[in-house]
């Protein structure tokens, strides 16, 4: 007795089309066509994922920056500092000090002055 594949074959075709929903063209109709867009859209939200983070430490480092530049000192200064002084906390929460906590990060600073 042979074993027919309609159902999981139009299940297989079902999953790619839903993930190609909205693309363009013969790329969200035709199987083929659209297997090839949703196998490079992945890829590419893979490769995403990893530069969304470097895009975010970047984006931390340059909001530092400019927070240590207003209290006197360069970033490379201001992470030293803080490293000898045994302060140790990301770039994230450093970068979020900067913007919304003004008094909070000049307290810092000073704390990485006095340790240079």
């Amino acid at each position: 007795m042979r074993i027919k594949r309609g159902v999981n074959a139009v299940k297989k075709r079902r999953k790619i089309f839903k993930l190609a929903k909205g693309y363009f063209g013969n790329k969200s109709k035709n199987y083929r066509i659209a297997r090839e867009a949703v196998m490079k859209s992945l890829s590419y939200a893979y490769v995403g994922r990893k530069l969304r983070k470097r895009d975010m430490r970047s984006l931390w480092i340059a909001r530092i920056n400019a927070g240590a530049h207003e209290n006197g000192l360069s970033y490379s200064k201001l992470i030293h500092g803080l490293k000898v002084a045994g302060i140790d906390l990301n770039r994230k929460v450093l970068s979020d000090l900067a913007i919304s906590d003004a008094e909070g990060f000049a307290a810092l600073c000073e704390k990485a002055k006095a340790a240079l």
